[in-house]
């Protein structure tokens, strides 16, 4: 097991074997929220992607067997599109999901989402298992971890402007 572990702005990612990855952030909102966030297309659209970077295609079938299919646009116009199936929907406390990158032929991931509240406190742990220890390893090599931390800032403070409205 590797214990490499780097920290962006509140979110960790460590490689806890040949093939998966751990992200974890916590977020001051409850876990009903953090959910919706992560599967609402109208507030994915709100914080989705790095900074700079905003969802032009957010589609989610939210039930086992259920499709999904995201395309950012960056600001060089640049596009990325992901798409998957949802394995599992326990809400508001658990997603699983298939995750496959547009034009990316390194296969399938499986990203398994956690959110679990204390105190009015959310933490989110996100384990993502590639096909291969190469593939997880060319995905350090990207700027994901940037990316991913600049993405879940943006969640935060559209959970803090929600939580500050009273929505719960």
């Amino acid at each position: 097991m590797m214990s490499r572990q780097e920290q962006t702005e509140g979110l960790t990612v460590r490689a806890v074997s040949d093939t998966d990855l751990v992200l974890t952030r916590t977020f001051a909102a409850s876990r009903r929220l953090v959910f919706d966030a992560f599967t609402r297309p109208e507030l994915l659209r709100r914080w989705h992607g790095a900074r700079g970077w905003h969802l032009v295609v957010c589609e989610i079938d939210l039930r086992p067997g259920g499709v999904w299919r995201f395309v950012s646009r960056g600001p060089d116009g640049a596009e990325l599109g992901q798409r998957g199936v949802f394995h599992e929907v326990d809400a508001p406390g658990r997603l699983v999901q298939s995750e496959v990158h547009d034009g990316w032929d390194a296969g399938e991931a499986l990203v398994t989402t956690v959110f679990d509240e204390r105190g009015g406190r959310t933490a989110m742990t996100i384990t993502v298992r590639y096909p291969s220890r190469e593939v997880r390893d060319s995905v350090l090599r990207t700027p994901m971890k940037r990316g991913a931390g600049e993405a879940y800032d943006r969640l935060a403070e559209m959970l803090n402007e929600t939580t500050l409205k009273g929505e719960r």
